[in-house]
């Protein structure tokens, strides 16, 4: 027994060492063909075509497109607008206000919500209900309502409806909504406080999903919904359906203890109107199953389910989902994208049940009993109705017993090819939009155009199972999520929502490709080459598709490789022996990697003793020499062609080209006639001396301006605040050593009050401090300055003497404010050197801090 249960205690050890083990081995060894570089990289600033739509406010995340009406709807934080799809960027456009009011933002920050971001009015939902109006929902401060729009007035038409049961409180919970003949569905958390719930409203009976005894929804966070409507073709009968998509908590006996959530799909019927008595008002065709994506090789899933696009096709077949899948760690960045077929969704729903075999336990097991007839959960269909089942009122109630208590199937939908198409490190996806485009080949191509958490879009097309990423173009040069993405074919455009504006682009720029190779290169199903250059499919008519080339399959047939040379760039580059050159060589393909050709021949290998270098900004010549002159020729390989990029003529020199020869010097006056039209002397001509002349008498005469206003400043009295300042020596001076000196301006003498403090400085006596406990020792006595230091005045004298007073010297500066306009002042340079004369032999030393003074 005690053996049993060390074995036991082994067992979660060893399961999170698998987890580990397979989290270690993620970031280092994906599969190559799923984890795919885009081709090119367009920066935001070399965008074409872009246009731009920016309003007063934030948060445009919901878009909504009317072909016929050539109109753009835009929901964002307190308003809605009306663009013109052909140019968002246009005047003409509509806006409704529709923002909180002040009592009801103060009563969501009583409830304690962020004033910043929830306690605003977000558009949450917004679609045509019919003809003439449209519908929407907006959070209103964690106080929802919904009101009608007038479409043709685009104002709103009708008094607010309580919108609790339609629209969720918090702007950041999940969300989705379909107005089917006028009639809404939508699933979310709505309530601040309630369980996650799918719902419809009225005027049909409203039905929601079943929270006791099973809870059908374990914290479920919403992502998207789709209407799938039934096969005209099908001898079924069977009805419309709403599949719902989302991720919630596991429920299921899993050997990871990563798969902590899962992603699912929903399905309900649309004509679904409850059990008479069992299940009243609750969905009757509930059924939910899980959604894998996954890296089969490694059994690495990706469980958090973050957008979902339905592209309709004529059948079940045709008619697909796409997923982007991520992973539960929000430290861990990773991507991947999956497809399903609705077939493949289908079987998944008709296969056996998963029961939890006790009501407290979250792990449910597959039901191997008996299943009561007709089906649990399916819709009602003609041979339903042969048996006198019209409506879901007229189940059984053992039929309606066991979907309360079985919600989950036991199958899970792998996506096709059983792998993702597409799988990114260090890439956080965020929405999805498809495209159908058919090829040169009369093949039909999806077009994925994919966004990011940092405000790029990719844009992508399938190819025999695998995605080839076209291009990646930057919307925002700063970092923001792409929250919303729709496809426009009528106006050729892509539209995209973020928190900053709404951003409209072609849906291809066949103009960006300068070549033949580059057109076919790229594999864009709406591009081709004509002869002369890369253009759109769609703008050419049918009878002239023989002139065009294209190769989505491939991306490497139809191009002459002869005319490749015509696109090559040719440059001339030459060095010293001994010096180090680099020869660059900018591709334009992220996937093309440079080869290197001189004279013909490749160069391979490129060891540390070849002589040479690659990187990827081109080769590197080390300490070139003679021998390694000659034409070196880049070549891009992609898609197993070479295509020439660029040649260099590199010639390495042994020495230095001699100078060119000089003229003689002419001794001979005889011998000298300059030519009055020789370069050499053309600025000797009379014109030219003249304007020299004119240049020169000009600074001369700005410099003795300048000089003049210097000499004014220094000569006379500053008007306004300013005056003349003189060093006086006070009587004490004379008396004691160590006195302090007194700062006064010539203005208080010239104007005859030598009290009155008038805005100047003064040096006052006495007023500085000394420390009490140390007495400052006297100044050595200073040898007489030599006779040539006075000799220029002020100039000589200050910088000496100053140098050279006692650094513990202090003096106190006081404001005072006078006139010193008087003519009675005299030379500020006389006093100075009067005072300086006098304190040359007293209190000097011969080497003090130059900072004291």
């Amino acid at each position: 027994m005690l053996k049993m249960l060390a074995h036991s205690a082994w067992l979660p050890f060893l399961q999170l060492m698998c987890v580990v083990s397979t989290l270690w081995g993620y970031p280092f060894r994906p599969p190559l063909d799923l984890d795919v570089t885009p081709r090119t990289t367009v920066l935001s600033n070399g965008l074409l075509g872009l246009r731009r739509f920016r309003g007063s406010t934030l948060n445009y995340s919901l878009l909504l497109l009317e072909e016929e009406a050539g109109l753009l709807y835009v929901g964002a934080r307190g308003a809605l607008y009306a663009l013109q799809a052909s140019d968002i960027s246009s005047s003409s456009l509509q806006t409704i206000d529709w923002e909180a009011s002040d009592d009801q933002k103060q009563q969501c920050l009583n409830k304690g919500k962020d004033n910043k971001t929830e306690c605003y009015n977000h558009i949450r939902f917004l679609q045509r209900f019919n003809s003439t109006h449209l519908y929407t929902c907006g959070t209103h401060a964690f106080s929802p309502l919904c009101a009608y729009i007038d479409g043709r007035e685009f104002k709103i038409s009708s008094a607010f409806e309580e919108g609790r049961e339609k629209c969720p409180y918090d702007p950041t919970k999940g969300y989705t909504g379909l107005l089917i003949d006028q009639q809404m569905y939508t699933a979310s958390q709505y309530e601040f406080r309630s369980f996650p719930d799918i719902r419809r409203n009225s005027p049909n009976p409203t039905l929601r999903t079943e929270e006791a005894p099973t809870q059908w929804l374990q914290e479920a966070d919403f992502v998207g919904s789709a209407l799938v409507r039934k096969n005209v073709s099908s001898s079924v009968g069977d009805e419309d359906k709403i599949y719902f998509f989302f991720t919630e908590k596991s429920q299921e006996l899993s050997p990871y203890f990563s798969h902590s959530r899962v992603a699912r799909v929903a399905r309900v019927c649309k004509r679904d109107r409850g059990g008479l008595l069992t299940l009243q008002k609750k969905w009757t065709s509930f059924l939910k199953a899980r959604l894998v994506c996954s890296l089969p090789d490694y059994e690495f899933h990706f469980n958090v389910l973050r957008s979902v696009f339905f592209l309709e096709g004529s059948g079940p077949q045709d008619s697909v989902f796409y997923g982007i899948f991520g992973l539960e760690w929000k430290n861990v960045k990773a991507s991947a994208i999956c497809q399903y077929s609705v077939s493949d969704i289908q079987w998944a729903f008709d296969g056996p049940y998963m029961e939890s075999r006790e009501e407290s336990s979250s792990k449910w097991t597959q039901y191997t009993g008996k299943v009561p007839e007709p089906r649990p959960g399916s819709c009602i269909t003609d041979q339903l109705r042969a048996k006198g089942i019209n409506s879901s009122t007229n189940l059984p109630d053992d039929v309606l017993h066991f979907v309360r208590r079985h919600p989950l199937m036991y199958r899970q939908i792998l996506p096709q090819k059983q792998r993702p198409l597409l799988f990114r490190r260090n890439v956080d996806y965020t929405k999805i939009a498809v495209h159908r485009v058919t090829g040169l080949d009369d093949q039909i191509y999806h077009v994925l155009f994919i966004g990011t958490d940092e405000g790029w879009l990719q844009r992508a097309v399938k190819v025999d199972g695998q995605l080839h990423i076209i291009e990646e173009l930057q919307l925002f040069e700063k970092p923001q999520p792409v929250e919303s993405i729709i496809i426009s074919e009528k106006q050729m455009s892509v539209y995209v929502g973020s928190p900053t504006s709404v951003v409209q682009l072609p849906l291809s720029t066949c103009s960006r490709y300068s070549s033949c190779f580059d057109c076919v290169m790229a594999r864009d199903p709406f591009c081709a080459w004509d002869g002369l250059e890369c253009v759109e499919i769609t703008s050419h008519n049918r009878k002239y598709e023989s002139n065009l080339t294209q190769d989505i399959l491939n991306g490497n047939q139809g191009c002459d490789e002869s005319t490749a040379d015509d696109q090559v760039f040719h440059r001339s580059r030459s060095v010293m022996a001994g010096d180090d050159v680099l020869l660059q060589c900018e591709l334009s393909s992220n996937l093309a990697t440079p080869e290197w050709k001189l004279n013909g021949t490749e160069l391979r290998g490129y060891r540390t003793d070849s002589g040479y270098r690659i990187g990827t900004d081109g080769l590197l010549v080390i300490e070139a020499r003679p021998h390694q002159s000659g034409d070196y020729c880049c070549f891009a390989l992609e898609n197993g062609v070479h295509v020439p990029v660029v040649i260099y003529s590199l010639t390495v020199r042994q020495e230095l080209p001699a100078p060119p020869p000089v003229e003689p010097i002419r001794d001979s006056p005889e011998d000298f006639h300059p030519n009055p039209m020789s370069p050499r002397f053309e600025f000797l001509s009379v014109r030219n001396m003249k304007a020299i002349y004119l240049s020169l008498i000009t600074i001369l005469g700005g410099l003795c301006f300048v000089l003049t206003v210097v000499l004014l400043y220094v000569g006379f009295c500053l008007q306004g605040r300013r005056g003349k300042y003189s060093l006086r020596a006070t009587a004490r001076t004379e008396r004691k050593r160590g006195a302090h000196l007194e700062l006064k301006t010539i203005s208080s003498h010239c104007n005859g009050k030598p009290d009155a403090h008038d805005g100047l400085l003064q040096i006052v006596p006495g007023e500085a401090t000394t420390s009490p406990n140390k007495e400052l020792p006297p100044a050595p006595p200073l040898p007489p300055p030599p006779e040539s230091e006075y000799v220029n005045g002020l100039s000589a004298t200050l910088p000496s003497v100053l140098r050279k007073m006692n650094g513990n010297s202090y003096v106190l500066l006081r404001q005072t404010d006078g006139d010193t306009t008087s003519p009675l002042c005299y030379s500020f340079t006389e006093e100075l050197n009067r005072i300086l004369e006098k304190r040359k032999h007293t209190q000097l030393c011969s080497k003090p801090d130059e900072s004291s003074v």
